[in-house]
């Protein structure tokens, strides 16, 4: 077995650079991925959210790239904002820790097109985006398609719907042929696997299987409330437990917005996002939310996709999944890097044997809580 990133032939610096980030052990996605991409191969990687695959594919791109040519040289395709940008930051990261220096730039709609081009006009090595506006720089020529030697697509399954593909396949297309594809996502689906046969030549497929493991940093609680009464036993959980960080899981638009105007109104500081938010009012929850100006993201599983903060004290589940696999990808944003954290679960009572697939199948414990008189106590479990 692999056990460091120098067994896997890189360059020196990049195991520096990762060492300056306190990785030092490569993950299973990243052991199983980085020999392959090295070898100019197209490849398909199912892995799950947090299993290290962003660097699975960086790092074979910063061997392969070449800084002394001022040209692009890759694309990395991704379906939100903030999944694009947590890419650039890798990247500089890396570039920045490492003796690879590369260039890399942004190209993600509802942003001001005319700044892009005049990024673009310094030929950075790598560029992060959206399709549709990698496509249409790709249209105006100021992305030359031509010099790209690598094509990577992250949230596969996304950007492989009916909504994104056509326009994923052009800027495929608009590339030379000899080009390297690579697809990750946490699930491939037919759909998927069909658009990589007929995108790619001989695509080979990496499947990872998820090892439903918790942080055993993570303490599990739930209260039990009727459905009409979860935002008011959410509100006073927060103001017995006074988190500092904390994101708050429901189901869509509409419940995520009364929710954040119901927490808003009782003098909390809390900001909402879900799949019909604006990129400005995104980034706007987002800065707010990282720099500590509100203590409480609300937020849909849709809106959630690729959200990567760190600091995250606690989860707050007002809408359960009903999956172990979906519960475990929520939590496990908190409990990071050693640091305690906390998930919070209100359920309804025909919602309580959820709790119970959750302890069979991630082999945890979650406590019943009451709220007395502003105070945190144990429940009988039912």
């Amino acid at each position: 077995m692999i056990k460091l990133f120098s067994h896997l032939k890189m360059h020196p610096s990049l195991a520096v650079a990762l060492h300056a980030e306190g990785i030092t052990t490569p993950t299973d996605v990243q052991r199983s991925v980085i020999p392959e991409a090295l070898k100019n191969k197209d490849l398909v990687v199912q892995s799950e959210t947090g299993t290290g695959k962003t660097l699975a594919y960086l790092l074979p791109l910063f061997e392969k790239i070449d800084p002394v040519r001022k040209e692009m040289q890759a694309i990395i395709l991704a379906p939100t904002h903030e999944l694009a940008i947590q890419i650039l930051r890798q990247i500089e990261r890396l570039s920045e820790n490492s003796e690879i220096k590369l260039s890399s730039a942004s190209a993600i709609g509802n942003v001001s097109i005319e700044r892009q081009i005049e990024r673009l006009k310094e030929k950075p090595n790598i560029i992060v985006g959206s399709p549709g506006r990698v496509h249409e720089l790709i249209k105006r020529r100021k992305i030359a398609a031509h010099t790209i030697k690598t094509i990577i697509i992250d949230e596969a399954d996304t950007l492989t719907d009916e909504s994104n593909i056509d326009v994923l396949k052009a800027v495929i297309k608009s590339t030379q042929k000899d080009r390297q594809l690579l697809m990750f996502s946490a699930t491939i689906t037919k759909r998927t696997e069909e658009c990589a046969k007929e995108m790619m030549k001989e695509p080979e497929f990496i499947r990872e299987r998820a090892r439903a493991s918790v942080p055993a940093t993570i303490e599990h609680i739930y209260f039990e409330a009727e459905e009409r009464d979860k935002t008011e036993v959410l509100r006073k959980a927060i103001g017995v437990m006074l988190p500092s960080r904390a994101m708050v899981f429901i189901g869509d638009r509409e419940e995520t917005e009364v929710c954040t105007d119901n927490l808003k109104y009782h003098g909390l500081r809390v900001g909402g996002m879900h799949g019909h938010t604006d990129k400005i009012d995104r980034k706007r929850a987002m800065d707010d939310f990282k720099s500590g100006k509100i203590q409480v993201l609300v937020v849909s599983d849709l809106a959630a996709r690729g959200l990567d903060i760190e600091g995250v004290t606690h989860i707050f589940n007002l809408n359960v999944p009903e999956k172990s696999k979906e519960y475990l990808h929520r939590v496990g944003r908190t409990g990071r890097k050693g640091n305690v954290g906390m998930a919070v679960s209100i359920v309804t009572e025909r919602e309580r044997q959820f709790i119970r697939l959750y302890e069979k199948e991630l082999k945890i414990t979650i406590a019943a809580k009451d709220l007395y008189r502003g105070e945190m106590i144990d429940a009988r479990k039912k």
